[in-house]
């Protein structure tokens, strides 16, 4: 069987171009990204109440925000804490796919609504919602054999040159 290819290289030859030709078709076709989303995008929205503690946060202040943003859209799970230093902090994990900067906005407007609920020190002292990234994007570690490049000049370096 594999003879007849010997035999007639022009069909051999016919049979290579149109793999290669399929090839650069499939190539071409298919999508091709930078920087593939490898982590869902959250969102994370904290919140302030200076005296309160766990217990109290949760029921007057997490309670409210996550009554609010429940639902929000291409959320798919959140999650929450409370602690004794009266800070909580609400984490809302979005489906890949989903717009940061868009999911930020809607949970951004669902906030607003709970502010008239939540009590008047934590309206004064603020809710942040920020979008987060979930995973590292790079790490790297630095490392000298000469002994003038110390772990301060190191990191000095690294924060100069190699971060931004």
């Amino acid at each position: 069987m594999f003879n007849r290819f010997i035999d007639q290289p022009v069909l051999s030859t016919v049979i290579s171009v149109l793999i290669v030709i399929l090839g650069v078709l499939g190539l071409l076709a298919l999508p091709i990204s930078q920087y593939p989303e490898i982590a869902p995008p959250t969102v994370v929205v904290t919140a302030s109440y200076q005296g309160a503690n766990a217990d109290v946060v949760l029921n007057s202040v997490v309670v409210p925000l996550e009554e609010q943003i429940n639902g929000v859209e291409g959320m798919t799970y959140m999650t929450s804490s409370a602690r004794n230093d009266g800070t909580a902090r609400i984490v809302i994990n979005f489906a890949l796919g989903i717009n940061p900067d868009l999911a930020s906005v809607n949970v951004q407007n669902r906030v607003a609504r709970a502010t008239a609920l939540l009590p008047l020190e934590v309206i004064r002292s603020g809710v942040t919602t920020a979008k987060s990234q979930s995973s590292n994007l790079i790490i790297f570690s630095l490392y000298s054999d000469n002994p003038a490049f110390d772990q301060t000049f190191l990191q000095n370096y690294a924060e100069i040159n190699l971060v931004p």
